[in-house]
């Protein structure tokens, strides 16, 4: 418990409320310059925090950029992993994930991936409100982790690499609509048949 307490500690100093730095980085390097950025919940904290850490490392960050990072969406579960002689918890787990997507002309669908952090905190019957602001710090803490691990993906990510994978999905939905296109005609070109008419039986 104390090795991952100092684990949650430590990663709470990676980023702070005014900036953000990578582990051994003074500023973090983007290949894309301009990104829209939206999310299910357009007023939550994640996607406004994912604002600031893209706007103070110089992405312009606006409506109508070429592409668009979307975080679809936020998930957080807590389970029991371990109990009292009481069988009462003395600690949870809690895990909490991130999906997000790039999309680039026409909405088209270009990457999307999904984050994980997981995280442990004590619950201790006799102090519960102690419990629930560790429980809330640690939230927070994760909260910045996810955030991290996006920046580190989208460190990745260049202008030439979507360029290509639009390019790429641009043609594979012409060849999907030229195909059914074509069925289309081919179906439209064969004579319809009459339906056959039996003889009625003479009364």
């Amino acid at each position: 418990m104390i090795k991952r307490n100092l684990l949650v500690i430590g990663l709470a100093t990676l980023l702070s409320a005014c900036g953000f730095q990578l582990r051994g980085t003074g500023d973090v390097q983007f290949a894309l310059k301009e990104l829209d950025v939206s999310a299910r919940d357009a007023y939550g904290d994640t996607v406004k925090l994912v604002r600031k850490v893209l706007q103070n490392n110089d992405v312009h960050v606006y409506s109508g950029a070429p592409y668009r990072l979307v975080l679809s969406r936020e998930q957080e579960n807590r389970r029991s992993a371990s109990y009292t002689s009481a069988a009462r918890t003395a600690e949870y787990e809690l895990t909490k994930t991130l999906e997000y997507e790039i999309r680039g002309s026409k909405n088209i669908l270009l990457m999307s991936d999904k984050l994980e952090v997981q995280s442990y905190y004590s619950q201790d019957n006799n102090n519960l409100i102690g419990g629930d602001q560790e429980a809330a710090q640690i939230r927070k803490e994760m909260d910045r982790e996810l955030i991290q691990q996006l920046v580190l993906r989208l460190q990745q990510v260049s202008p030439d690499q979507l360029d290509q994978l639009q390019q790429t999905a641009e043609a594979k939905a012409k060849a999907e609509a030229d195909a059914l296109e074509a069925a289309r005609q081919q179906q439209a070109a064969q004579p319809q048949q009459s339906p056959i008419q039996l003889p009625i039986p003479a009364q």
